[in-house]
């Protein structure tokens, strides 16, 4: 159980993927403006990272690596999350159209957001089971979440700020962007020696 709890905080602290991995940089500076669209692209893209995770885990275990079929794990891979990302496209514009017109283009974009790629993969290579690959997961899209909207309060901030002229647009985001990522290093360390 403290193994579990160790690889939840550290996907959501220490090894954040969009902070110190820097994977689903696109929709964290594109969606990131306004809060409701954060929240909506973040809780779309964990429901995609768990899914994803549930599919290709046991793909990989019962079917690429028992036939040597490990070459074409990043290829059946993103099929799996391109077909998932269309699922929660189409309930989106069914059942919230509102939300599914403010995510726009960056909804589609999921199937080549790399943090969901990167969580799939990396839960092959870290070598966790079907549980610790759940949960690194489930701490992955939160830790995006956190992301997300943390930076989404930066960007309402900024956007009120006295800015000089050359900054505005995206040097100020850019640069917003990699203090935030500095402030989350101070979490390297810590939730290890919590649980020592």
């Amino acid at each position: 159980m403290t193994k579990l709890i160790i690889i939840l905080l550290s996907a959501v602290f220490i090894n954040n993927y969009v902070l110190s991995k820097f994977l689903g940089i696109c929709p964290f500076l594109g969606v990131s403006k306004k809060l409701d669209s954060a929240t909506g692209m973040s809780l779309a893209v964990i429901f995609v990272m768990l899914i994803a995770t549930a599919v290709t885990w046991p793909i990989q275990t019962f079917l690429l690596t028992p036939n040597d079929m490990g070459y074409l794990q990043t290829i059946v891979f993103i099929l799996v999350i391109a077909a998932l990302v269309q699922l929660v496209e189409i309930v989106l514009k069914k059942y919230m159209p509102a939300l599914h017109k403010s995510l726009g283009v960056y909804l589609p974009l999921i199937t080549t957001n790399c943090a969901v790629l990167g969580v799939t993969i990396l839960n092959i290579d870290e070598g966790y089971s079907f549980v610790e690959s759940m949960v690194n997961s489930l701490g992955s899209g939160l830790g995006f979440f956190l992301a997300m909207v943390m930076f989404s309060g930066v960007r309402s901030t900024i956007e009120g700020s006295d800015i000089p002229e050359s900054f505005k647009g995206l040097p100020v985001t850019l640069i917003a962007a990699s203090i935030t990522s500095l402030s989350f290093m101070g979490f390297g360390g810590v939730i290890e020696n919590l649980f020592a």
